[in-house]
């Protein structure tokens, strides 16, 4: 079913830039608020996102502008794509046009100084709008490609969900409903963190044994966390869970991977982000992480790990030996446990 309305897509990013021209190619008429002028007119010019998307046609549906106030206003559904740093700062000033809006978060972040997640933060500026998340395993060039892809919009209001279902679901796109938005926003947060770890040990040659027991390691973390802190456990066997773990841990397109393979060829994290030029949400999200764990007294020892690899001078093989050592407890386990 088409939208009367336009749809709006806030951020220039490669995601934000990939739900446009899905939008797009779905019938939408898309407006695509992006802060640089001169981003949009290279996308005027070309018909591409030279910065993040090279190689990627825009469609004719998508409108790029740098208006947001006339953006929102023109707008019921709204997809929010801007990077967990600059997603408070970018929409506080127009709080008001938000009122009534159905907001959709893409962001897989967390804020540094309030450990709040992204859909948290849109309800704080903008209480009277109603709020959804869209995670799941989407990288943004297979999306922009075509690839078959499943994600999931998460959201108490079904409507909402409906609304996103029919905006988005194509041919090469198919969205499935969650009503845990808490656990579904929080696993697309958290994951960031073990995908710069395994992008490290692809870097350094481990084994297949030593990534897949990572990978398998960091979901059962990443369960306990969020149980504690309310979530479904049942949400991280889905597609926001396990599925976008595996991606992300897998995968060279993957941008947080990309970073900690940058460090595990020896480069330092400012140059390994500068190589990316682009946001990795999971070097934003480790240290308000591991606050947040020993804070609540979680026991995650991947996430303590890779701290001590970023910011506190250990290597990869110290951490994993130090892991080896621990006592192993229950392999599936939703509750807090003391060994690895």
């Amino acid at each position: 079913m088409t939208e009367q309305q336009p749809i709006a897509v806030l951020g220039g990013g490669s995601f934000g830039t990939a739900i446009a021209n899905l939008l797009a190619e779905n019938g939408q008429h898309v407006l695509h608020w992006m802060r640089d002028p001169e981003q949009v007119e290279a996308i005027l010019a070309t018909r591409e996102n030279p910065r993040y998307l090279k190689g990627v046609k825009i469609h004719p549906g998508v409108e790029p502008l740098t208006d947001l106030a006339a953006t929102l206003g023109a707008c019921q559904l709204v997809f929010v794509a801007l990077p967990s740093s600059a997603l408070r700062q970018a929409l506080q000033p127009v709080a008001g046009r938000l009122d009534g809006k159905l907001l959709v978060s893409t962001t897989k972040g967390i804020e540094a100084q309030s450990f709040k997640l992204m859909s948290q933060v849109l309800e704080e500026i903008a209480p009277q709008a109603r709020i959804g998340v869209l995670s799941g395993p989407n990288l943004a060039r297979e999306v922009a490609e075509h690839a078959l892809t499943a994600s999931v919009i998460a959201s108490e209001d079904e409507e909402l969900c409906l609304r996103v279902q029919e905006a988005l679901h194509g041919r090469t796109f198919r969205v499935y409903a969650s009503g845990d938005r808490f656990g579904v926003e929080l696993g697309g947060a958290l994951k960031n963190v073990y995908a710069i770890m395994a992008g490290m040990a692809a870097a350094m040659g481990m084994g297949e044994n030593t990534r897949s027991m990572l990978i398998t390691r960091a979901l059962a973390e990443m369960t306990r966390f969020a149980v504690q802190l309310g979530a479904n456990p049942m949400t991280f066997l889905g597609l926001a869970g396990v599925g976008d773990l595996i991606v992300t841990c897998s995968s060279a397109k993957s941008r947080n991977y990309q970073v900690g393979f940058a460090l595990g060829e020896g480069l330092t994290l400012e140059d390994a982000v500068e190589r990316l030029g682009e946001v990795a949400e999971g070097v934003n999200t480790i240290k308000v992480l591991k606050a947040k764990a020993e804070e609540l007294q979680i026991y995650m020892p991947l996430v303590t790990g890779l701290h001590a690899i970023l910011f506190e001078g250990r290597t990869l093989d110290q951490v994993i030996e130090a892991l080896m050592r621990a006592e192993p407890k229950t392999d599936v386990d939703f509750i807090p446990t003391t060994g690895f």
